[in-house]
């Protein structure tokens, strides 16, 4: 009869179905939000990368800056020495 829980359980499910599509809504509003985010996020990294590079040239040029300044010391210290 009536008082079975038959009724409340196609509620519940009725009530399941428009939760589903609201999620479905919500999601496809997400997406294009989520591409952007994916999209800064890969900018990011990208422009990391860059910089990691950057630096690793910096430290290269400074290596040998640093092995030119030695070896004008050495040679000043030959001279002195002289």
């Amino acid at each position: 009869g009536l008082g079975d829980g038959r009724g409340a359980d196609r509620a519940a499910r009725a009530g399941a179905v428009l939760d589903d599509e609201l999620l479905l809504e919500r999601i496809a509003e997400l997406r294009p939000e989520q591409a952007r985010e994916r999209d800064d996020l890969r900018s990011r990294a990208d422009a990391s990368a860059e910089e990691r590079a950057e630096l690793a040239r910096l430290r290269q040029g400074r290596k040998e800056v640093l092995a030119q300044v030695d070896s004008i010391l050495k040679e000043l210290d030959k001279l002195e020495g002289a």
